[in-house]
């Protein structure tokens, strides 16, 4: 898609709106957000992100358009996964419940800018050499294989070298300081922990950028289409973290679907990569459409059997307590 330097702006400067838009509303005074309040924030970025779509089949190509919303799907479903690790780094760091919203607004925003490079990179290599495709593609179906693998797995967050280095390199306080990141105490500027879990979001969620930008680029090659995905996804990542809290835990077998997903891409890189070089027939290619529908159902049978899966575990529960007495 020829998309004009003055659409990027546009994009861009509504998405720079939104965020202060944010910023005034919600984070204007440090508060503990309600699930109502982030239920309707929710609904108000998911809308943004379904305009966007809209716009981009009006004025663009139904094509287009099938792209983008296959790619956002898979990119807020991708998201939904990860937050179960923020959750682990909040309570790590005991962030105060005031202050999480901003941390989640700042750390997404720094990885909003490092994947924009990501996605340079990925959009260029791909313009270039064709067998990207191929490493992508195994990639994917790597990391599905690992997901699997380690769905039985606890997690528990260990700090990464970005997070140990300013550690070592910077001294920080014990105790936070409201929402300052810096503090000068005895004449001295020290980083507070506000800074350090800030630093630990936005790294984390570089490293999910790992998964989840190839995983886009299966679905389009179109570095507009791409970052806006992208955008909408993590833009309303800060709500969803507030309003599903500890129902992520209940989506058990979110992992296994989102595995089968990044698969079924995988093997659509692939294929698309054989396609590249006339080596499969036409037909053998996966549309849109098909991936679409694909990425929905499979989305919708794992979260059905997470909630299924976890109601009979409940009343399980329930039941033992009654039958001991």
């Amino acid at each position: 898609m020829d998309v004009p330097w003055w659409i990027w702006a546009a994009t861009l400067g509504g998405l720079a709106l939104l965020l202060l838009l944010d910023l005034v509303i919600v984070d204007r005074k440090p508060h503990e957000v309600t699930t109502g309040e982030a239920a309707k924030w929710v609904v108000f970025y998911v809308g943004c992100a379904i305009l966007f779509g809209i716009g981009v089949w009006v004025f663009g190509d139904s094509h287009f358009a099938i792209e983008y919303f296959t790619g956002y799907i898979t990119e807020y479903s991708l998201s939904v996964d990860n937050l179960f690790i923020f959750m682990v780094i909040m309570s790590s760091f005991a962030v105060p419940s005031i202050h999480q919203h901003r941390v989640l607004l700042i750390g997404i925003l720094l990885a909003l800018v490092m994947r924009g490079i990501f996605i340079a990179v990925g959009a260029a290599l791909i313009a270039q050499f064709v067998w990207v495709f191929f490493i992508f593609g195994a990639f994917l179906i790597w990391t599905a294989f690992s997901m699997v693998r380690k769905k039985d797995e606890d997690e528990e967050y260990q700090e990464n070298a970005v997070v140990r280095w300013i550690r070592k390199v910077f001294p920080v306080t014990d105790d936070y300081h409201g929402a300052k990141s810096t503090v000068k105490i005895d004449g001295k500027r020290l980083l507070t922990p506000m800074f350090v879990v800030i630093v630990a979001i936005g790294s984390a969620d570089l490293l999910f950028a790992v998964d989840s930008i190839p995983a886009i680029f299966g679905i389009t090659q179109d570095p507009f289409l791409v970052f806006a995905a992208n955008a909408f996804a993590l833009m309303g990542l800060r709500q969803l973290y507030f309003l599903l809290g500890g129902l992520v835990d209940k989506l058990i077998y979110l992992s296994v679907g989102l595995a089968v997903i990044l698969g079924f891409i995988g093997i659509k890189l692939i294929l698309h990569a054989f396609h590249e070089y006339h080596l499969v027939p036409e037909w053998l290619e996966i549309t849109n459409w098909m991936s679409l529908g694909f990425i929905i159902v499979v989305l919708g049978i794992t979260t059905w059997a997470s909630l299924a899966k976890s109601k009979k575990d409940t009343e399980s529960q329930q039941q033992e307590p009654a039958e001991n007495a």
